[in-house]
């Protein structure tokens, strides 16, 4: 991240439930469609941090939903685990350290939530190559290819980050004052 060698590794080895969470996402997806998956990694220390080895999905719109999967999956999830502490944390200082630990782990799996360059050549490769894609999953296709682009270069600026705070933290507090 942030051009210092090493510590996107660190941030990664540290936010490691997000990766697992990611992987379990892609998972998901590929159990829900029917999908054969042939080997699961949900993390290592190294390149890539994880990885679903799955079949070719018959339909190309299964491959879009298994690789924006985990974008839906890591940020609802990561929602749902810090929502109950950041009220207390942020609103009132009153955080008991279960609350921060919901706080972590939440930020952690939120800020996974962007899909891969590995995802988004797997999308792009089988909605491009396979004649049986429409004309509108290949539209589809480019502008969420190019948005997983910009989140990996923001990543370096740690737009991931951002968006897992914003996430559990930002989201939360306006969750609720729509209620108070």
């Amino acid at each position: 991240m942030f051009f210092i060698p090493g510590l996107g590794l660190v941030i990664s080895v540290l936010t490691f439930p997000g990766v697992i969470v990611h992987e379990f996402a892609h998972q998901l997806f590929c159990r829900l469609y029917g999908i054969a998956i042939f080997e699961v990694k949900y993390f290592q220390v190294g390149n890539p941090l994880g990885y679903v080895i799955h079949e070719i999905p018959r339909n190309p719109a299964q491959q879009l939903m298994i690789s924006i999967g985990p974008f839906f999956v890591n940020t609802l999830l990561g929602l749902i685990i810090a929502f109950p502490a950041a009220i207390p944390v942020l609103q009132f200082n009153a955080g008991t350290p279960f609350d921060y630990i919901l706080l972590y782990l939440g930020i952690s799996i939120a800020m996974h939530a962007f899909p891969s360059l590995g995802d988004a050549q797997s999308m792009w490769y089988t909605l491009w190559h396979d004649e049986n894609s429409t004309w509108w999953l290949k539209a589809l296709s480019v502008p969420v290819a190019g948005l997983i682009m910009l989140g990996t270069i923001g990543s370096i600026f740690w737009l991931d980050l951002g968006y897992g705070i914003l996430i559990c933290t930002i989201l939360p507090k306006y969750i609720i004052s729509l209620f108070a």
